[in-house]
């Protein structure tokens, strides 16, 4: 698909916003139909490592919302152990690299901006919400390779083992 981007240049990557409504709904079904229900949380001990904690940010910070169910189905389809997770510039800056070959995970982060606009009619400013989401995609610690990774893989595993991040 070819779309004009603000600048009026051409880009041929599909619409983001469409494409990780796509993403997740697909991964949501497809967990459906092998049996799965993705809303639960995978208390099945073969597959944590320790206790079973939500999603991870690369800094520990947990992720909230439909990232926790997209990227449990994630770890339950490729048997991840590690719940952290970061994308290719977090690992890249953390010395790191994705395997060659790894298929990314897709997360969302969803907020509003606030636009102060003008009434015409009274003169009067307006303050509009305005909602957007931003889709992008993460890859597990189990998937990135590195010197400095595997480090801090051992110290968030050895946090979660002692319950510190456990949820």
């Amino acid at each position: 698909m070819t779309r004009k981007n603000k600048t009026n240049r051409t880009s041929n990557r599909p619409d983001n916003r469409a494409d990780i409504y796509t993403r997740i709904t697909n991964q949501i079904i497809t967990a459906l139909e092998q049996g799965i229900k993705p809303w639960t949380q995978p208390w099945n001990a073969a597959h944590a490592a320790g206790a079973v904690s939500r999603p991870l940010r690369h800094n520990g910070q947990p992720y909230s919302g439909i990232n926790v169910l997209t990227l449990w189905a994630s770890s339950m389809e490729r048997h991840f152990a590690a719940p952290i997770w970061m994308t290719f510039k977090q690992a890249r800056e953390l010395g790191g690299h994705v395997r060659k070959g790894e298929k990314g995970s897709p997360v969302v982060y969803a907020n509003t901006l606030t636009r102060t606009e003008r009434d015409e009619a009274t003169g009067e400013e307006i303050d509009q919400t305005i909602p957007f989401m931003k889709g992008y995609t993460v890859f597990n610690i189990e998937q990135i390779e590195g010197a400095l990774l595997h480090k801090a893989r051992e110290g968030f595993m050895s946090r979660i083992q002692c319950g510190s991040w456990a949820t």
